[in-house]
């Protein structure tokens, strides 16, 4: 590479990053974040990094405060020097002891039980002494389990800032809440029935747009570049139908295993994990009509009727369009029921009703312990020539990022019937200029957070119909099937997938 090209290279990475700041700083309606699960991987891996890259772009105000919340008993000095640790490794923008020396006061840490609903008023007293009267946010970074005790601790506490002091039960929404926002990850319960229960406390306590679904892959540049791509290039908006897609793949690939979430993994498993969120939201993104307009309603009715047009499950032939597996060694695993029949593996075949897509199938696979890390979507085109692959037309979504079009040509020579398959491939992941200056799913979304932009998250009644489907397919496999594969580590996942 010539000087040049390093010092061209060099003059747009500043030109992106000052670009940056200046869109980060458009909004700022965000005072502070309390974190339940502030000693967490979570915390310390992607909420803490996010905040510090949006402290570097000067979005988060001067006075902006981070409160960790957890059971360990640390000092302030013993928790910031745990945060500090993990920001060198994991910071997006590179780390520096000055941009850390001003972002570490902002971050304080309270000890507290969380699962104890007395110990909450200790927390809103603490929180009124640092000064704190509005644009809070509280972020449940726990498992499930605790989401329904936090929630009850915070009305005992009195959690709600600026919440009237009338006497209504249950609270009215016009008069009695605040407008403290609070974030919980995914999954949103087990099943319909808990994600339900979640959802209802929630609302009891938090207005309904102060509630916020949060599903990090919806915060990943290549999700949110999917709309681009269908709705902004007529060379695929006009062959986005039945009459030109064979088939559409998406899948979620891990090497890891459950670590140390296997008390958690057992209850929970990977079609609740992975399909019923992160899979089913990309999948709605890909089969969407495009909505009519770019306000967040109008995108997540398009996605939700995605869901409702999924074509209903015959439950005797639930073996034809479902595989569960699960890796060889899993109930050996921390915490992890050694007889458990719990799937670590899922492949799954959907339809949908529709006249853009009855016949197309959609393949949503996932899996852990497997041979490769990687997120895609496949979308694969008919042949128009007998004899001739059709295209395939990758997206790219992690570890790497980028799209990939593979497409037909005639070989060079003299003769002019040899055809050859030759590729176009973009990949944004491996452009100089870009690998810093993507935001992390989590920056994203934390920021969209604070802007009460709602264009990124989960939606309740998304999360309600894609429930339902999940539970139908549920029932019929335990009804009609239970079949479960083994699969060694490091495979592609049991022989007999689809």
């Amino acid at each position: 590479m010539t000087n040049n090209n390093i010092n061209n290279i060099e003059d747009n990475k500043s030109k992106n990053i000052t670009d940056e700041i200046k869109e980060a700083n458009q909004k700022i309606a965000n005072n502070a974040m309390v974190i339940f699960g502030g000693t967490g991987d979570l915390a310390y891996r992607k909420l803490f990094p996010a905040l510090y890259n949006l402290h570097c772009l000067n979005t988060l105000p001067e006075d902006y405060e981070i409160i960790g919340v957890g059971r360990r008993d640390y000092s302030q000095e013993e928790y910031i020097k745990i945060v500090q640790d993990w920001m060198k490794e994991f910071s997006r923008l590179k780390y520096t002891d000055e941009k850390f020396e001003e972002f570490k006061s902002k971050i304080r840490y309270y000890k507290m039980d969380m699962s104890d609903s007395n110990e909450y008023k200790g927390l809103i007293d603490f929180i009124d002494s640092e000064g704190i009267e509005d644009g809070l946010i509280y972020y449940y970074a726990v498992s499930p389990e605790l989401f329904d005790p936090i929630t009850e601790g915070l009305k005992k506490g009195n959690c709600q800032k600026h919440s009237c002091q009338c006497e209504n039960t249950p609270l009215n929404e016009s008069c009695c809440m605040g407008d403290t926002k609070v974030i919980i990850e995914k999954p949103f319960g087990e099943n319909l029935q808990a994600a339900e229960k979640i959802y209802s406390n929630l609302k009891s306590y938090f207005k309904t747009e102060n509630i916020y679904h949060i599903d990090h892959y919806l915060g990943k540049e290549m999700i949110i570049n999917i709309m681009t791509l269908r709705f902004a290039n007529a060379l695929f908006k006009a062959v986005w139908n039945n009459e030109y897609i064979e088939k559409v793949e998406i899948n979620a690939y891990e090497t890891v295993g459950v670590d140390s979430r296997g008390g958690y993994y057992d209850k929970s498993g990977a079609l609740a994990d992975m399909i019923q969120n992160h899979l089913f939201q990309i999948m709605s993104i890909v089969a969407m009509e495009k909505p009519k307009d770019n306000n967040t309603i109008s995108i997540k009715d398009s996605q939700n009727e995605v869901f409702k047009q999924l074509k209903d499950i015959d439950g005797e032939k639930i073996d034809e369009i479902l595989l569960m597996g699960q890796y060889n060694g899993y109930r050996d695993e921390e915490k992890v029921d050694p007889n458990s029949v719990t799937e670590t593996y899922v492949a799954l075949k959907l339809e949908i009703e529709n006249e853009r897509w009855k016949g197309v199938p959609f393949y949503l696979r996932t899996g852990k312990k497997l041979d490769k890390r990687e997120s895609e979507v496949i979308v694969s085109f008919k042949s128009m020539e007998e004899g001739v692959a059709g295209n395939n037309l990758l997206i790219k979504i992690q570890p790497d990022e980028g799209v990939k079009l593979n497409f037909n040509i005639k070989k060079p020579g003299i003769g002019n019937q040899v055809i050859k398959e030759v590729e176009m491939d973009f990949c944004q992941s491996c452009i100089l200029e870009n690998r810093a200056n993507t935001p992390e799913a989590y920056e994203r979304l934390l920021k969209s957070c604070m802007d009460s932009d709602k264009s990124l998250f989960s939606q309740w009644k998304q999360i309600e119909t894609s429930w339902k489907y999940i539970n139908k397919i549920v029932d019929s496999y335990k009804k009609y099937s239970n079949k479960l594969y083994f699969y060694d580590i490091a495979t592609n996942g049991p022989v007999e997938t689809f």
